[in-house]
């Protein structure tokens, strides 16, 4: 475990694991009110393939604080980039994004899109939305979650100064807020009550400031046209089809824009696949990894793999029972 600086003095908490001198880092970004923790089952199941490197989003977990100002998907790419010129500095890089975390590998696309010309070889989106969250909100009609989106910016500002009033709302603990999580959370899996915990103690830890700071950033999120980046990047596109938070089409919308990549469709999962489905999540990222290899010899030679080419578009619909 190690500390590190943001760009605007954050420090942000890294966790490694792996030898230095691995040929292949894989670097972990998680979602909106987790922590890195929600990694541990892919991090487990994908040791062998190399380095890992995950740490806390400012303002959770083990991270610091920060102002509201800063806490935008542009500061998170930001931060990512800082994560990576630390800790990677050097080697083939795989990313690995839940939910906000995808959104802030969208936004180190947009900023730096030479890093994906480079040293990223290949990108998992889990979950992941490049924008129009404010039209699918929770699953709401339009017209209610249009009526939610113009009420948020007075919600965002009660939650962040009106903090002990709401925090004693929030049932930590309770069966209230256990079905809640596993709601908005989980789809039809039979989950453990353990890793209902897990995710429901991540997002009580969350300060109710914190949730106010983000929302803002979240629901005017677009990042569509930076996804061009990864068009010549071996991209995996996962989530569940219960997912209430990203739902559905915003992965197929992403996959528009990137007719090259993999979409894979997780039948009843909901929006904490990671934690739901980690033994399919971890297959599909491993699948990544070996498909990004002809790319990591190309680079690393500077020169085109004989017999390589893209291949068509394609969208796998998979489910585990």
């Amino acid at each position: 475990m190690t500390t590190l600086t943001a760009s605007d003095g954050v420090p942000l908490h890294v966790e490694e694991s792996g030898p230095d001198d691995a040929e292949l880092t894989l670097v972990f970004v998680h979602g909106f009110c987790m922590t890195a923790d929600a990694w541990s089952f892919q991090r487990r199941n994908l040791a062998d393939l190399g380095r890992t490197v995950c740490y806390d989003q400012r303002a959770h977990g083990r991270s610091g604080p920060s102002d509201a100002g800063h806490c935008t998907i542009t500061q998170l790419a930001d931060d990512l980039r800082r994560v990576i010129e630390d800790r990677v500095p050097t080697g083939p890089i795989v990313l690995v994004g839940h939910s906000m975390g995808g959104m802030a590998i969208l936004g180190l696309a947009e900023a730096h899109p030479e890093l994906f010309d480079d040293r990223v070889v290949a990108v998992a989106l889990l979950s992941t939305s490049a924008g129009g969250l404010a039209r699918s909100l929770l699953g709401l009609p339009a017209a209610v979650a249009n009526a939610v989106r113009r009420a948020l910016p007075g919600v965002a500002v009660a939650m962040r100064h009106s903090p002990p009033l709401l925090e004693r709302t929030r049932l930590r603990g309770s069966s209230v807020s256990k079905a809640l999580t596993r709601r908005l959370g989980f789809g039809t899996t039979r989950v453990p009550d353990a890793v209902v915990g897990r995710l429901e103690a991540m997002i009580a830890d969350t300060p109710i400031p914190v949730v106010g700071a983000f929302l803002h950033t979240l629901l005017d999120h677009d990042r569509l046209a930076a996804a061009g980046v990864l068009r010549d990047v071996p991209t995996l596109l996962l989530v569940g089809d219960a997912d209430v938070m990203t739902p559905l089409e915003h992965s197929r919308t992403l996959a528009e824009a990137l007719p090259q990549a993999e979409l894979s469709v997780e039948a009843g999962a909901g929006h904490a696949v990671i934690l739901e489905r980690p033994n399919a999540v971890s297959a599909r990222i491993r699948e990544l990894v070996n498909r990004a290899a002809p790319v990591r010899r190309r680079r690393r030679t500077g020169s085109q793999v004989p017999g390589h080419e893209a291949g068509p578009s394609r969208e796998l619909l998979r489910s585990l029972p």
